[in-house]
């Protein structure tokens, strides 16, 4: 079963995705801040992080550049996550993350399809 861990700061959003994972039998972990998602990253190994760059304290992007400094997380595959339109590709592909959906632009089933996809 692959681990996820989905750092989001909207419950309405967390809840959906869960529910939309866990259907599709993925082991899924939630948090709605960048610091509890280090935290989480530090104890436990996952598969991939679906990351939103817009989070209370520590953004996505901090969360994405000390996931890259750590030698446990520096492979781990994330999939960025979020309403805002990245103007830096070049900073997206320095940190090696293996997508971007704007948040908007995708039903909950496309998101999934797509997380099925990174992970196979």
């Amino acid at each position: 079963m692959k681990k996820i861990l989905l750092i989001e700061d909207d419950s309405f959003l967390v809840d959906i995705y869960v529910t939309k994972l866990e259907e599709k039998k993925f082991k899924v972990d939630a948090v709605r801040s960048g610091e509890e998602g280090l935290d989480l990253l530090k104890k436990n190994k996952f598969d991939l992080v679906v990351l939103d760059l817009s989070l209370p304290g520590i953004d996505g992007w901090q969360v994405l550049e000390e996931m890259r400094k750590n030698r446990k997380t520096k492979k781990t595959k994330v999939l960025i996550f979020s309403n805002h339109e990245i103007k830096e590709r070049a900073k997206l592909e320095k940190l090696d993350a293996q997508g971007y959906l704007i948040k908007i632009n995708y039903t909950p089933d496309e998101i999934v399809r797509e997380i099925k996809e990174i992970l196979s």
